[in-house]
């Protein structure tokens, strides 16, 4: 069966229907791709006409937030959606190798900066918890270099489907969950290997502390606001039901001048854009956390330098799905502006990237990984971890279509920036893994 991977094809179909589709302008209205589906009133479409006829066109970034993350009827909320049976698969779930070398990168990160007697693993938007656990692998096989490091690993996830699944991936069921929905931690545990872990709804209530944040396809689905550009100035894209079929959505422009129009850069030169504010008070909160107490920030996704235009689209089943059809049932994305977040660190921490997925794996050793598996193999899972390199690897499926970003200290990249006593040597900077060769210390 061909699975439509959400970072790149998994066959010619795929990396056809994955590809970035342009927005189609007809008048006032926008289609993301392909024929509409026949359309489906769901309970998520029928809330969505009853709050447009209450209060008018809503954005796109308010119609994604329904879509996806609504309490009662959200996509996100209850059901797992990845995998096989789901509308998407993700890197972790083709291949082992891809969360070890995350782990490794944080362990060399850990390294080069003093190995910290503590450190908090924060992931954003777990999934499955597949990544966590290879992690988490990595870090029991170097256990001799961590033994004196107090670990804790802390979950934002906003999905209690997907909390259940990363509890029963990531926990030791001799040992209950405790769970508080009413507070900022909503379940706490004990990982497989003794370590601690808690999930949240929100990265405003992880504690604070020396830590390394893990967002990986995270950014994508974040709330997107879209402007077109018109003889009248800008003007945001919104959602309106169709005056010819009452259970029908439409793309329609605003009249006139809206809020998120003030994040448009001044400059900008192209017809049409997407912007995401929720994205921007992410990594502004991510920023302040790393300059103060250090650590790093890990982004894996796809993305672009402030110059596609028309990214919005939805994916159900593996299959390219029209936007505005059946909301509810598919997941929708846009394109990550890499631009965008290093504008918003605003110059709190050193940025690195984007770079694409197979330079920083190629960088992080996954050749030498993939041979040391592949003598231990025997032939049928020699084939799947073939497979599964090809995938991340290949410029054709995941290996151009996906982008590491990374957020660091400045005295990371540049040495110490606070006076040394007279008796320290300045130390050495070494090159930040992934994104130069790897190298051990």
């Amino acid at each position: 069966m061909s699975l439509l991977a959400r970072s790149g094809g998994l066959g010619p179909l795929c990396a056809a229907t994955r590809a970035v589709l342009p927005g189609l302008w007809r008048g006032k209205y926008f289609s993301s791709g392909g024929e509409p589906a026949e359309n489906q009133v769901t309970p998520m479409l029928r809330h969505l006409i009853y709050k447009i006829k209450a209060t008018g066109p809503i954005t796109v970034a308010e119609y994604m937030k329904e879509v996806l993350t609504n309490p009662a009827k959200g996509y996100y909320v209850y059901r797992d959606m990845l995998g096989e049976k789901g509308d998407f698969i993700t890197s972790p779930e083709i291949s082992q190798i891809f969360g070890e070398l995350l782990g490794i990168w944080f362990i060399s990160e850990w390294m080069a900066t003093g190995k910290n007697a503590a450190f908090q693993l924060v992931e954003l938007g777990p999934g499955r918890g597949t990544l966590t656990g290879d992690i988490l692998r990595v870090f029991s096989q170097l256990g001799s270099v961590l033994k004196n490091c107090d670990i804790s690993i802390h979950l934002v996830e906003v999905s209690e489907k997907l909390s259940e699944i990363q509890a029963l991936t990531l926990t030791e069921e001799k040992i209950p969950l405790e769970r508080n929905a009413g507070s900022p931690v909503c379940m706490r545990g004990v990982t497989k290997s003794g370590i601690p872990i808690s999930w949240y709804r929100d990265l405003q209530d992880v504690p604070k502390g020396y830590s390394f944040y893990l967002a990986h396809e995270f950014f994508d689905v974040l709330p997107v606001h879209k402007f077109q550009k018109t003889p009248q100035g800008w003007r945001e894209v919104l959602i309106d039901i169709d005056p010819q079929v009452s259970d029908k959505l439409r793309f329609v422009l605003a009249p006139g001048v809206t809020p998120a129009e003030v994040f448009i850069q001044r400059d900008e030169i192209r017809d049409h854009v997407e912007v995401c504010p929720e994205a921007g008070v992410i990594i502004q909160e991510l920023s302040q956390r790393i300059a103060l107490t250090g650590g790093a920030a890990l982004i894996a996704d796809y993305g672009h330098e402030g110059t596609k235009t028309d990214t919005f689209r939805g994916f159900c089943g593996h299959k390219l799905h029209d936007v505005l059809t059946a909301p509810g049932t598919a997941d929708l994305t846009a394109d990550v502006d890499f631009s965008y977040l290093r504008r918003m660190a605003g110059g709190q921490v050193a940025s690195l990237g984007p770079i694409k997925q197979q330079m920083f794996l190629k960088n992080m050793g996954i050749d030498v990984r993939l041979k040391v598996l592949l003598d231990k193999s025997d032939e049928p899972a020699r084939q799947q971890l073939l497979h599964g390199y090809d995938m991340l690897m290949n410029t054709q499926k995941m290996g151009e279509r996906f982008n590491f970003f990374a957020l660091l200290p400045h005295q990371r990249l540049h040495g110490r920036s606070h006076p040394m006593d007279a008796c320290q040597s300045k130390p050495s900077v070494s090159p930040v893994a992934g994104f130069g060769e790897l190298t051990w210390r």
